[in-house]
């Protein structure tokens, strides 16, 4: 099994050649939204093909992908002593390549547990971080550790009450948590620590780079406000208050030009921010928009989002202006699910295994095509590469689908 590993990578397929791959969440630019074109085809009575189904253990982390591999993580279903792994399996054939497991609760605080933090492939390197809080870095070609930390125990992070969440994020030679008062930076070669904003709990979601005029900084949403910060050094540009009932803010922050929106669920609601290097002024703000954990989409100065007030609480999939808080359009009918772009569309997974792709660019809501293609619960956003589609519900049954089918859909 490592041989062939090994193999894959004197192939030269296993670098991060970021285009129509996916090695992070969220994608190649961080923003849920696919590089790839013209990769919906007319599928076969009208369905997509299942391409292959493997068990990955439960959970809810994403996937990522590059050339012919898929990195996920998943729990074994045990309640107090189970295990997490992290796997490696052909993109293509679905065949497991590789998988390293060490002891962890499943943690089921108030929904099924397992899995949540989606890994970050980096060259030759794949980091992932557990629930509580330990930071694995592997050699992705063989799974073999390369070195481990931990953020809670170690390093005095409070862990959140649903556990870390957010992916680790890459900039140069750190690996950068949200966790603390406003993150943490370890050496991505040694895990030995560069800095540390304070040892409170962080927010769930993933570090969101961004620009402020020639800056690079990173959007931290932290549990009570979304905090901008250099991410060399951790310096903190400025911050702004985002209170939620629970401190449960997870959704990644969107970003379009000089705006970010903010939104949570629990009746929080939505707000669009105008920032600078030292201050962000609030644009508008409403409750018309509720994205409890999925994260929205930005395409030409729209917001796609799921309006929903909890994980289970039916969602209305929203179009809104950025810029003005204007509703352009809602679904007629409410669903649950996730959500990722490509080339102008909306894939929408439903929380019920449905599969909506919807129109982008259209002043009402255009549903372009529609098809169950799995059962159970979906919270996973679905993971567009090479004109596959990867899928995951809670129970860890992965799939892969071929949306090209016969002939273009436009």
């Amino acid at each position: 099994m490592r041989t062939l590993a090994c193999l894959i990578l004197s192939t030269g397929l296993l670098g991060s050649a970021y285009g129509a791959d996916w090695p992070r969440f969220r994608g190649p630019d961080a923003n849920g939204v696919s590089k790839e074109k013209n990769w919906l085809g007319a599928w076969p009575a009208g369905q997509p093909k299942q391409v292959w189904k493997s068990a990955v253990g439960a959970g809810f982390s994403g996937m990522v992908v590059a050339g012919n591999r898929l990195f996920t993580t998943g729990h074994d279903g045990q309640k107090n002593k189970g295990n997490d792994s992290i796997l490696c399996l052909d993109s293509i054939s679905g065949k497991e390549l590789w998988r390293y497991s060490y002891p962890q609760p499943l943690a089921d605080h108030y929904y099924e547990g397992g899995t949540s933090a989606t890994p970050t492939l980096d060259g030759d390197r794949l980091y992932t971080v557990s629930k509580s809080g330990r930071v694995l870095c592997l050699n992705a070609s063989t799974g073999e550790l390369v070195w481990q930390q931990e953020l809670a125990s170690n390093l005095g992070a409070k862990t959140p009450e649903w556990g870390f969440a957010g992916a680790p994020y890459i900039h140069k030679g750190l690996v950068i948590f949200n966790a603390g008062d406003a993150g943490v930076g370890l050496d991505k070669t040694t895990g030995r620590k560069v800095w540390l904003n304070g040892q409170g709990s962080g927010g769930y979601s993933t570090p969101v780079p961004f620009q402020i005029g020639n800056q690079q900084a990173l959007a931290l949403f932290s549990f009570r406000h979304v905090i901008a910060i250099e991410p060399d050094t951790g310096r903190e540009f400025w911050r702004y208050p985002w209170k939620t009932k629970y401190d449960v803010n997870a959704a990644d922050p969107v970003i379009s030009g000089d705006i970010m929106l903010l939104t949570s669920g629990y009746g929080t609601g939505a707000t669009a921010i105008r920032f600078t290097d030292s201050s962000a002024t609030e644009l508008w703000k409403h409750k018309l928009l509720r994205a409890h954990m999925q994260s929205p989409v930005v395409l030409d100065g729209r917001v796609y989002g799921l309006d929903g007030d909890g994980g289970d609480g039916d969602s209305h999939l929203k179009c809104f202006d950025i810029a003005t808080g204007r509703l352009v359009w809602e679904s007629p009918k409410a669903e649950t699910g996730a959500l990722s772009a490509a080339d102008g569309k909306i894939l929408w997974l439903t929380g019920r295994g449905e599969l909506v792709v919807v129109k982008g660019s259209s002043d009402k809501y255009d549903e372009i095509a529609r098809a169950q293609v799995s059962g159970g619960k979906f919270w996973t956003a679905p993971v567009l590469s090479n004109g596959r589609l990867y899928i995951r519900n809670w129970k860890g049954e992965l799939l892969c689908l071929d949306l090209r089918g016969s002939g273009n859909v436009s």
